[in-house]
C-alpha cells in the first residue's frame, strides 16, 4: 500500500470516527440535527437525528487538522471530510426511505458512499487509480466493522456496527 494510499484511508477514517468521538466526549450537548427533526412526505426523517452538526463540525475539524499536520493543505482535509459526510448523509437519506432506522443496520450501505466518495473525488489529487479507490473501499469496510465491535465493547459505540 503506498503512502499517499494508507494516509488517504487516515483521513477517512478520521472523518468518519470524529463525529462518534465527539458524541462520546460531549453526550447529548449541542446534538442538533442536521435536518432539524423534519420528515419528508413520506413521514420519514430526511436523515435522522443521529446526524448532527456537531459531528459535522467534529468532522471537519477533525480531518483538516490532520490533513495539515500530515503536510497536506488544510483544504485538503477539510475536503476529504466534506466529502465523507456527504457520503454519509447519502445513506442516511437512502436508509430513511427504506425504513432503516437511524443507527440501524446496512452493510455497505453504511461504508461504501462515506469512503468511495472521498478516495473518488481525490484520486487524482492522491495520483491514485481506480484499483486502489476500490482497495481502500475494501480496507475501510473492514476496519470500520471490526473498529465498530471493538467501540461498541468499550462502551463508546450503541451498537456494534
Amino acid at each position: 500500500m503506498s503512502v499517499e494510499l494508507f494516509q488517504l484511508l487516515l483521513l477517512i477514517i478520521i472523518a468518519n470516527g470524529a463525529p462518534i468521538l465527539i458524541r462520546q466526549l460531549l453526550n447529548n450537548r449541542y446534538n442538533l440535527a442536521v435536518d432539524f427533526g423534519r420528515t419528508l412526505p413520506d413521514d420519514r426523517p430526511i436523515f435522522g437525528a443521529s446526524k448532527t452538526w456537531r459531528g459535522i463540525f467534529a468532522s471537519l475539524v477533525a480531518t483538516t487538522v490532520t490533513a495539515w499536520w500530515l503536510g497536506y493543505g488544510p483544504e485538503m482535509g477539510f475536503l476529504i471530510a466534506l466529502y465523507a459526510i456527504l457520503g454519509d448523509l447519502l445513506s442516511s437519506f437512502i436508509k430513511r426511505r427504506l425504513a432503516i432506522a437511524p443507527s440501524g443496520m446496512a452493510p455497505l450501505l453504511d461504508q461504501v458512499p462515506e469512503s468511495l466518495l472521498p478516495a473518488f473525488m481525490m484520486m487524482q489529487i492522491f495520483n491514485l487509480a481506480i484499483s486502489s479507490i476500490l482497495l481502500l473501499v475494501l480496507i475501510f469496510i473492514i476496519i470500520e466493522l471490526t473498529v465498530s465491535k471493538v467501540l461498541y465493547h468499550w462502551g463508546i459505540r450503541k451498537r456494534p456496527y
